[in-house]
């Protein structure tokens, strides 16, 4: 039976995420204390909060990679191994670390750098994202389109799940895009409490920033086959991963297309790994039959 990972992404996160695997786990202790030297006070921010700052970029991103990057160790160590695997956003670079495209501290490196870069962008040129659903894709695009020659920046940003879109770009942009969406007869168009208009071209400067850092790292062969997020195909050139990592950041995620590239790779097991349940929540509407094991604490560990 083939299995995938799947990884969380952003916004997944909350307070006591890993402190039980912490408390029980070697692997999650050195780990953890690996990476409190790079980003000091993550332990504290993940395992005791508060949640005002687990919620600050800087933290978020670090925390959830972590706690994933773990989650992956321990089910390795069970025997439990992914022949494919994908991430959500932020998740790409945990299932890219779980693909042996690089080690764990060179992650904790690059996610650093990417939360500071998504940061600065997101201070230098506000924006925000809205989440739409009940309508088709082509009706939230036609909008997006609509609004942005008329020189406000949106964009879609997150192809979730089906008659699930995310949008993102300027605040004027997005609150025209939601009135607009409502009077289209969405079931719910909603302004997301986010820092940034991220996977949007808001996050230009981001994307030099990670780009500058990225050339000179190394990003291996991956051992195992990933679905990046920019084509949602299967990618195993180095320099291709690299230019997908980059293009990430201001481009869509199109996971609905990634999950069905599973689909019809004939995956029948499926973990998601890391804080929360959203990508069980997105894969049971696009396909409602596939069970999905959410893996994020010890009791999960215990039940597998």
């Amino acid at each position: 039976m083939k299995r995938a990972f799947l990884f969380a992404g952003q916004g997944s996160q909350y307070v006591g995420m890993g402190k039980d695997l912490y408390e029980n786990f070697d692997v999650a202790k050195k780990m953890f204390d690996e990476a409190e030297k790079i980003i000091p006070n993550i332990k504290k921010v993940c395992f005791e909060g508060p949640e005002e700052d687990l919620k600050l970029t800087k933290y978020t991103q670090p925390g959830i990679f972590i706690v994933s990057a773990i989650l992956n160790e321990i089910l390795i160590s069970k025997g439990i191994t992914p022949d494919i695997v994908a991430g959500f956003s932020l998740g790409e670079y945990s299932a890219l670390y779980s693909a042996g495209c690089f080690d764990y501290i060179t992650g904790i490196y690059l996610i650093k750098e990417r939360a500071e870069a998504m940061n600065e962008s997101a201070q230098n040129n506000p924006g925000t994202m809205a989440a739409i659903i009940g309508l088709e894709d082509s009706i939230i695009e036609e909008v997006c389109k609509q609004i942005t020659d008329e020189g406000e920046i949106v964009v879609p940003c997150n192809y979730n799940a089906y008659s699930q879109l995310v949008i993102s770009g300027t605040l004027k942009g997005v609150e025209k895009a939601v009135e607009i969406l409502k009077s289209k007869n969405a079931k719910r168009a909603v302004i997301l409490k986010v820092s940034g208009a991220f996977h949007s071209p808001l996050m230009n400067s981001a994307k030099e920033r990670l780009k500058n850092y990225i050339d000179k790292i190394e990003i291996k062969k991956p051992k195992i086959p990933i679905v990046m997020n920019v084509s949602a195909n299967i990618e195993n050139d180095p320099a291709v991963i690299k230019e997908l990592m980059i293009k990430q950041v201001v481009s869509p995620v199109r996971w609905k297309e990634s999950m069905k590239k599973l689909i019809e790779l004939n995956i029948e097991e499926y973990y998601e790994l890391g804080p929360g349940k959203v990508l069980a929540g997105l894969m049971k509407n696009i396909k409602n039959d596939i069970q999905v094991k959410n893996v994020q604490n010890l009791e999960d560990i215990k039940n597998l």
